[in-house]
């Protein structure tokens, strides 16, 4: 009954901020120093007391929800962070309470099942075959594999620890040995130099490749990098292509980059991380053109498909790859059983997992395949035309034109002033923008994410720019 009255206080409370969000009622943004926010909480006396109910509940979460980010603000344009779709959100309340632990099948059957039916969805979008639902004939033939995962950044070091493995098969007992290197450009997200340094190939021995002023990879040049890397003696355990870059939302030539690695006999994988989505647009799916020749991909769900964080996906061509990276023994979850299902354990660095498959289905249940292309769309296509109507002010500077829903741009004046316009207006908190450089240069970044954001938010938000400005 508790659950049953709390559960409704918790939904009604969430419908008004929903509301008040999605019509700019509150600040998109509020900042209190954790002493206020503890405080404004009760977190102490709760803590001691428990008893979280009632009225109390009610003035908790007054206080937690005033002191959110809203991403479902049309003035949210800050980051790669997903406006999750209520249903969707949904998902994770459902995943909480049963709290399946789903790696191993019997331990969240229907969570496994969901999860198994969203890689391959992913996998048939890449073009790449299926995981067979007999999974007594898995390996027995070639097809894909994939897992759902607590993040890009565990995605990402997943797949290059199979990649390694499968270079060499005998580094996982014997450890690295001198000469091994990651190839990526400097444009790449950070977490693949981290994972360098965690998989003993050390961040220095990254092997940066040549780009534009941009930042993305020059086929032209990529060639000879990877002639001079075997010059010097380095073992290439991997190369890594952009969809999109995090700071530009460009995409590296991912075609040409993939018949340069097929030529040269090394892994090709693909950071989509944000752009991998575009696997679900006809309008901008050509930008992942080749992407079926690539060997690994990880795509982030939480960002542009709608589901709370978070949910990433790996994926793989080639499942004996992903299958033989992560073969474990524990005599208490690996014997012989009754198995009418699959056991994701053996694909990831995880154990323990979260049904992330059933928040990631739910956020298509909800829209559908049409109304999940229609919101991608929608969001690169208010990105350009708000790339058009910036590019028409002779006060502002936008480098290039988008390619997805991240445009960056520069007000006049100096680096400090692009830091002191975000800084105001967030103080304000009408409007959320996020920073980033280009060749040297400090630029405002917008990236739109949440459906309430419209052409007329745009234009505010200049104007906004040039008071604050006109006040320094």
């Amino acid at each position: 009954m508790t659950f049953t009255i709390d559960g409704k206080q918790v939904l009604a409370a969430l419908d008004r901020y929903l509301a008040e969000s999605r019509q700019a009622g509150k600040p998109v943004i509020h900042q209190e120093t954790i002493e206020t926010i503890h405080g404004q909480l009760d977190l102490a006396s709760v803590f001691r007391e428990g008893g979280l109910s009632g009225s109390r509940l009610d003035r908790f979460l007054s206080a937690y929800l005033d002191n959110t980010t809203r991403l479902h603000h049309p003035g949210f344009m800050a980051h790669q962070v997903g406006c999750p779709h209520p249903s969707a959100a949904l998902g994770s309340l459902i995943d909480g309470a049963t709290n399946n632990a789903m790696a191993i099948y019997e331990m969240g059957p229907a969570a496994a099942a969901i999860e198994f039916f969203m890689i391959n969805q992913l996998l048939e979008r890449i073009g790449w075959d299926l995981m067979p639902l007999e999974t007594t004939r898995r390996l027995t033939y070639d097809h894909g594999a994939g897992v759902l995962t607590h993040g890009g950044s565990l995605a990402n070091m997943t797949a290059l620890m199979a990649a390694r493995n499968h270079m060499d098969p005998a580094i996982r007992e014997n450890g690295c040995t001198g000469g091994l290197t990651i190839m990526a450009p400097d444009s790449c997200h950070y977490s693949v130099t981290k994972t360098a340094g965690i998989l003993g190939i050390g961040e220095k021995n990254v092997f940066l490749l040549p780009t534009d002023r941009l930042g993305r990879i020059r086929p032209d040049q990529a060639v000879r990098s990877i002639e001079t890397a075997r010059e010097r003696g380095l073992v290439i355990a991997a190369l890594i292509a952009n969809a999109c870059a995090t700071g530009t939302g460009l995409f590296d030539p991912i075609d040409a980059i993939a018949d340069i690695c097929q030529a040269h006999k090394i892994w090709f994988h693909v950071d989509g991380a944000h752009g991998g989505s575009l696997l679900f647009s006809k309008k901008y799916r050509h930008l992942l053109t080749g992407i079926s020749k690539a060997d690994s991909m990880i795509l982030d769900a939480h960002k542009m498909l709608r589901t709370p964080t978070v949910c990433a996906a790996l994926l793989m061509k080639q499942a004996s790859c992903l299958d033989h990276a992560f073969e474990h023994t524990a005599g208490y979850l690996f014997h012989e059983k009754q198995q009418p299902g699959f056991d994701f354990i053996g694909q990831t660095l995880e154990c323990t997992k979260a049904g992330l498959g059933l928040r990631f289905f739910m956020a298509f249940a909800a829209l559908g395949e049409t109304g999940m292309a229609g919101y991608i769309d929608t969001c690169i296509d208010l990105t350009r035309s708000a790339h058009a109507f910036l590019a028409s002010q002779t006060d502002f500077d936008t480098p290039y034109p988008p390619e997805t829903n991240i445009l960056c741009f520069r007000y006049q004046g100096s680096d400090q002033d692009q830091l002191a316009i975000r800084d105001r207006l967030i103080h304000q908190g009408a409007f959320y923008l996020s920073s980033t450089t280009i060749e040297g240069q400090r630029y405002l970044r917008m990236v739109i994410m949440s459906p309430a954001t419209s052409l007329n938010d745009i234009e505010n938000l200049v104007a906004a720019i040039r008071r604050v400005a006109n006040n320094f």
